[in-house]
């Protein structure tokens, strides 16, 4: 007989409930098969995650004094979008470094900032009669940040790609090392403990669905808390 989402839910409340991890549910259906592996599991638990291109964050950093309009912003030297309002920017997460290039990018801003280290912030502008301020050196923490929206638009992918090359050489690619007349495929997935492959027809998964996010709770509409905190230092026109 099918459990409902009721009665797991009570186990849970009692402490009572089976929880497996989805690397661990094979091999419990092989032994048991399907009938006895769904009558003693409640819960398969699935968790993968990784930044991939367009995965960034809105930050508002709050007003200096006096007040700047961020025209061009760099967070540890990895520029980030100035153009929204006076001190919004979006740092990306494959936006390299000036100083160190491959080595850090906009990716390593943001681990840096949910791991609650400083980050430099360098800020220029035009100037005007309501944003006197033309240049803004400080330092900040993700606790000095008004709002801080991770995004990832592109993570929720149930299958992606394989690649092959075909050609003569070597390719260097986003998808891995490709060998030269098909010596090697790579491909994106992770397979069984995929939670979109495991859930193909989206019964679970959707919007609001609440996950696990760098170690906390978070969901499609999660934030950072505001703290309303000013800017420290500016340099006046």
């Amino acid at each position: 007989m099918a459990k409902t989402l009721a009665e797991i839910n009570e186990k849970i409340r009692k402490g009572e409930a089976v929880v497996v991890r989805a690397d661990e549910m094979p091999e419990i259906m092989a032994k048991k098969g399907p009938e006895k592996a769904a009558r003693e599991v409640d819960i398969v638990t699935t968790g993968t995650f990784g930044a991939m291109c367009s995965s960034g964050a809105f930050i508002n950093f709050g007003h200096s004094n006096p007040p700047i309009k961020m025209q061009k912003v760099w967070l540890n030297e990895v520029e980030a979008y100035g153009g929204l309002a006076a001190v919004d920017t979006y740092i990306g997460a494959t936006e390299l470094s000036l100083d160190r290039g491959m080595e850090y990018g906009g990716g390593h801003v943001i681990e840096d900032l949910v791991a609650g280290r400083e980050v430099n912030v360098r800020a220029v502008s035009y100037g005007t009669d309501c944003y006197p301020t033309k240049k803004l050196e400080t330092t900040i923490t993700l606790d000095d940040l008004n709002q801080a929206y991770m995004y990832n638009p592109r993570n929720a992918y149930q299958r992606y790609v394989a690649a092959v090359n075909l050609s003569e050489r070597k390719l260097h690619t986003y998808m891995g090392t490709l060998l030269p007349k098909g010596g090697n495929v790579n491909f994106a997935g992770c397979g069984e403990i995929s939670p979109l492959n495991n859930d193909p027809d989206y019964r679970t998964i959707g919007f609001g669905t609440r996950i696990f996010l760098s170690g906390g709770k978070a969901s499609s509409s999660a934030r950072a808390p505001s703290t309303r905190r000013r800017l420290a230092s500016a340099t006046s026109p």
